[in-house]
């Protein structure tokens, strides 16, 4: 049993303040990209779906993926009234979509857990897969102790991740820009190679 299926019933009791937290991230990142003129999202990692729950709200259409079986049986609990697509998926697998499926891929606190040929990975799907843009909301530089504590037990690679976040996107994406939505926290937005300039949320 992974550690997210462990934990997925405590997720599960915070589902409501990360529902409100995500509201007020769309609405801090809203100068920079409206969310609610994308048609079609994907939202890679989805766990409980506290992200997807507040895209539908916004009458968004969406399609949640996890690779933690016990997460996505918290998030059909949550999200009961919200027409939200949940796909079970196997880690070492190809994401199941076909070459630009949707027209925004996202994904929340995802990338930094990864060790770097995963994180390239997810980076080159979630390129693939996007018709419009990407954004990865993670982690900025701006450390908290607890954060630090947590991510050296959990043997991450959150260290060298908030060192290069960007840099690293770059190798993958055409352009990317970061602004901050929390302290500690960023959205980190990225255009798709060989993609129009009138495509760009610019």
């Amino acid at each position: 049993m992974s550690i997210f299926d462990r934990i997925a019933p405590i997720y599960g009791m915070f589902f409501n303040f990360q529902v409100r937290y995500f509201k007020k991230i769309r609405d801090r990142a809203y100068h920079e990209i409206d969310i609610k003129k994308y048609d079609s999202v994907l939202d890679i990692g989805c766990g409980t779906c506290a992200l997807c729950k507040t895209l539908a709200d916004d009458g968004l259409s969406i399609t949640g993926v996890d690779t933690s079986v016990r997460m996505l049986n918290q998030a059909r609990k949550k999200l009961k009234d919200s027409r939200v697509e949940l796909i079970h998926i196997d880690p070492d697998d190809r994401l199941p979509f076909e070459d630009k499926s949707f027209d925004l891929v996202i994904t929340s606190y995802v990338a930094h857990g990864l060790q770097r040929e995963e994180r390239l990975e997810l980076y080159r799907e979630m390129r693939r897969i996007a018709r419009k843009t990407v954004v990865i909301h993670d982690y900025n530089k701006e450390r908290a102790l607890l954060t630090t504590v947590i991510e050296w037990l959990e043997r991450g690679d959150y260290f060298n991740f908030i060192k290069i976040a960007k840099e690293e996107m770059e190798t993958i994406f055409e352009q990317v820009r970061e602004i901050n939505v929390d302290k500690r926290a960023s959205w980190y937005i990225c255009y798709c190679k060989n993609k129009g300039k009138e495509d760009q949320d610019i």
